[in-house]
């Protein structure tokens, strides 16, 4: 009896045990799901790249944790019913369903009892999400051959356009792998492999004179986006390094991808958003100043010295980004916090959480408020990094980092007085965050014109992404209409902001 009783408070120990590391898991996993969702809501802090990286992984960390709590929950012998809850989602409408009668007994309308006729009562029903592999098919096209039996003249339709001369690819497998690589961010040569495992032998050199032909058809999207975007009253700008292959060499070089976007939906404007990349050798000014030499109005940028030429004059007018500002006053906080670095913080989040007001709302509206409730802020703000200016030494981090506001201070204002313009640069930064992913994973440019062809393709399908289009039904449509001899005088009726799907339209038409 003695071991017995011993035995069975060594299990309740044991089993207390185990509950308590259940318990300290599922604090963790809320713990990250929590700080998991702060990140995904910051609109500004740390740089886009290292924000980016935090979030992946937290969403690996939480992937195995909230693995592992799946396994030890299924390998408990408990009911179903005392499962944890979860929370119950319909599965979207628009997917395709596929219904699966399962009767009592294989079918037996007998009662199993008793023998008795049943009869329907009702019935219960439950969804669950499947998936089908990635279906490769092959298309055959037949024109049958017609001759007149009087004058023995030969009658036939026109063979249809081809995304590629004398090539195997349709529009959509050209669609299917531009996507892959540039917003799936899976490189070619994995493409291949997994095209291989499905008995589909395409090297990798294929797919990538694919991609070529992709980018050539697109070019007509890519030009007409820019020059609409061109003519916008304000653009975000913003460029990250693309290694670049060094032909001969075997190394890499330092490339550059610009991006320029348009995006006024936060200030309640209807025109569409776009975006357009431009890969270059170099960081050199010269480039943005090539690129804006047509533009005016404001440009939202960071304080990279290249731009400076550009407000010269008055055909365009610098916006600063206070999130860059207020980085640089984090970066300190988080070395050493003061009660200085905490206070400056604080009063930028009160500008942000002004923003948040006014987010949609037209121009007018948004310059009044910013008026009544940013002017005084911002006033404050500056007496105080003035006075901290004072006090700190000159050759102090934190004194760099508000000498680099303060020489920015007209243009980190200009916002307060255009009711258009926006309290910083994150629309170029997010516009930037495709390219930070998929390089890690296609690793650099293979050549100038390979960095061109990159910053033709992102700037289709992120401009697609922006107005809210699938864009790989985008591009294989759009693809196939120009091939087709799409009229250029149709152009705005093709881009992404104007574009209506047409699944009901024939794989491929006649020419």
């Amino acid at each position: 009896m003695p071991e017995q009783a011993s035995s069975h408070i060594d299990k309740n120990a044991r089993i207390a045990e185990l509950e308590a590391a259940l318990a300290a898991r599922d604090t963790l996993i809320e713990t990250l799901r929590f700080q998991l969702s702060q990140l995904r809501r910051m609109s500004f802090g740390q740089s886009c790249e290292k924000l980016s990286s935090q979030i992946e992984q937290l969403e690996l960390t939480l992937e195995e944790l909230e693995g592992e709590a799946e396994v030890a929950e299924a390998r408990k012998d408990v009911p179903a019913t005392t499962m944890r809850d979860t929370p119950v989602r319909s599965l979207p409408p628009h997917l395709p369903r596929t219904e699966r009668r399962i009767e009592p007994d294989a079918g037996n309308c007998t009662c199993p009892d008793c023998g008795g006729a049943l009869r329907a009562l009702g019935q219960d029903s439950d969804e669950v999400l499947d998936v089908a592999p990635v279906q490769w098919r092959v298309i055959r096209t037949i024109r049958p051959k017609y001759s007149c039996r009087a004058c023995e003249t030969i009658v036939q339709a026109q063979a249809p356009v081809k995304a590629i001369a004398r090539g195997k690819a349709s529009f959509a497998t050209l669609a299917h792998v531009v996507v892959n690589k540039f917003d799936h961010h899976l490189p070619l040569y994995r493409q291949a492999e997994m095209m291989a495992a499905q008995g589909i032998e395409i090297d990798r050199s294929t797919l990538a004179r694919w991609a070529g032909q992709a980018a050539a058809l697109l070019d007509p999207v890519v030009t007409r986006i820019r020059e609409e975007g061109l003519k916008a009253a304000k653009l975000h700008t913003d460029d990250t390094p693309v290694p670049m292959l060094v032909p001969g060499k075997g190394k890499t070089a330092q490339g550059r991808l610009w991006t320029y976007v348009v995006d006024d939906r936060a200030s309640g404007a209807t025109g569409p958003a776009l975006v357009w990349y431009r890969f270059t050798q170099t960081r050199s000014g010269v480039h943005p100043q090539s690129e804006l030499k047509n533009f005016v109005g404001l440009l939202q940028a960071d304080g990279y010295a290249g731009y400076d030429k550009l407000y010269r004059g008055n055909r365009i007018s610098e916006v600063a980004c206070w999130a860059h500002f207020r980085r640089k006053i984090f970066e300190n906080h988080q070395t050493s916090p003061t009660p200085l670095t905490t206070d400056l913080l604080k009063r930028i989040t009160r500008l942000y959480r002004i923003e948040e007001e006014i987010r949609g709302e037209p121009p007018d509206i948004r310059r009044r408020h910013r008026q009544e409730h940013s002017q005084p802020e911002v006033d404050e703000l500056r007496k105080a990094i003035d006075d901290a200016l004072r006090r700190l030494s000159p050759k102090s981090a934190m004194a760099k980092a508000l000498v680099y506001g303060r020489k920015r201070w007209t243009a980190l204002t200009c916002y307060l007085d255009e009711g258009a313009a926006e309290i910083d640069n994150n629309i170029a930064e997010r516009a930037m965050r495709s390219v930070a992913i998929g390089r890690k994973n296609w690793l650099f440019a293979g050549s100038r014109a390979g960095g061109e062809r990159a910053a033709a393709i992102y700037s289709v399908i992120e401009t697609a992404k922006l107005n809210g289009i699938e864009p790989q039904a985008y591009i294989a449509d759009a693809m196939e209409k120009i091939a087709g001899g799409w009229p250029a005088s149709r152009w705005d009726e093709l881009m992404p902001w104007n574009w209506k799907s047409s699944e009901t339209a024939p794989i491929a038409q006649a020419a």
